[in-house]
């Protein structure tokens, strides 16, 4: 519907006018005529005399008639556009009230949203927060230990070898070897806890992720862990150099395809692959292996210092101390794992540091 004031208003207010008219007109007149016809054909034939006063009456009845249509017509239209245009700001009303009623349910539906995404970063910061207190409590106590029992371990190594020297028989030198192995072992333990409790300044170059693997993977794959396993790299020539650590990097990824060729004791397959994301400002490197996957219930403990399903084999600490690496570069790292399939370590890295000058090419590190 439309009202009064537009054109289109006014052309349905002429049209409903002239139907109600002509309906009015039908139904005043038809009857009339009708009767009339009736009239002068059945009684005027044999009364002539009133045949002209008949006509005229006729005449005036159907100008009446005309006249009345025409009133009646006008009033009818007039209602029905008023009732009209009662109905249509009701409908514009409803719907108005309707679009506000939308509006108001998005603006809700947003702030739930944001709502919830405020709850989620709290327990993200909290979960966060209260891993770096734990890492604190834990990297003071390791500097402790550390020193109290690195001392006396020197002292130990050194009578150990003095010992080994003066073995008078095989079933001794035996023992004394094992004696060393673990105290080495123990040693290994305390730099790897001293290096995730207290890791050193970063020493940023301009280094090249694909000459960084392959040099990595030169180095470990004649090692008798690899033997049995097929090495892949899928790295774009045009990846950017980044600026980072490449002591740490290297020791990260040293870490990872150590434990991807633990996880396939038999044979298996280690791809490592890397691409540019977050619009080209990071660089995301893959570490993928066929091995024996994680399962569910351990895979959110794998960063956890000391966590280790390798009993007598590892010290529980390369993922921890990979992940504070990766994060002291502010990137991220993550795993994602399939029993009896294999596992995928996600990791990335900024291209370029947050206020530190990209160094020169010359200084670029493989």
């Amino acid at each position: 519907m439309a009202d009064l004031s537009s054109g289109h208003g006014l052309g349905i207010y002429r049209q409903a006018r002239i139907r109600t008219t002509a309906a009015a007109a039908v139904l005043l007149l038809v009857p009339f005529v009708v009767f009339h016809f009736i009239f002068e054909f059945r009684v005027l034939k044999n009364l002539p005399e009133l045949h002209s006063q008949l006509h005229l009456y006729a005449t005036l009845s159907v100008v009446l008639g005309l006249v009345l249509s025409v009133t009646f017509g006008r009033f009818v239209s007039n209602h029905i556009l008023k009732l009209a245009n009662r109905l249509e700001k009701a409908l514009w009303a409803i719907e108005e009230r309707e679009r506000e009623r939308d509006s108001a349910q998005e603006e809700l539906i947003k702030k739930l949203e944001a709502e919830r995404e405020l709850v989620r970063q709290r327990l993200q910061f909290e979960s966060r927060l209260a891993e770096y207190e734990k890492y604190a409590a834990l990297a003071q106590l390791a500097l402790g230990a550390a020193h109290e029992i690195n001392n006396p371990l020197l002292g130990i190594l050194s009578h150990l070898e003095l010992e080994l020297k003066d073995a008078r028989t095989p079933d001794e030198r035996i023992e004394i070897e094992q004696c060393i192995e673990g105290a080495k072992r123990i040693s290994a333990t305390i730099r790897s806890l001293l290096n995730y409790a207290r890791p050193g300044p970063l020493q940023l170059s301009r280094m090249s992720i694909e000459r960084l693997v392959g040099e990595t993977l030169a180095f470990l794959k004649n090692q008798p862990l690899f033997r049995n396993i097929r090495l892949e790299t899928k790295i774009p020539y045009d990846l950017p150099a980044i600026t980072a650590d490449a002591n740490q990097i290297s020791q990260v990824l040293v870490n990872l395809l150590l434990n991807a060729a633990q996880a396939m004791p038999e044979r298996g397959e280690i791809n490592v692959s890397a691409d540019r994301v977050m619009d080209g400002h990071k660089i995301e490197v893959r570490v993928s292996d066929t091995g024996q996957g994680i399962p569910p219930d351990i895979l959110p403990h794998v960063f956890a210092p000391f966590f280790t399903t390798k009993r007598g084999k590892g010290t529980g600490l390369g993922l921890s101390i990979s992940q504070s690496y990766i994060r002291g570069h502010a990137g991220e790292i993550h795993i994602q794992s399939t029993p009896g399939r294999g596992t995928t370590v996600r990791f990335t890295l900024p291209v370029q540091q947050d206020g530190v000058a990209m160094p020169k090419a010359e200084g670029m590190v493989g």
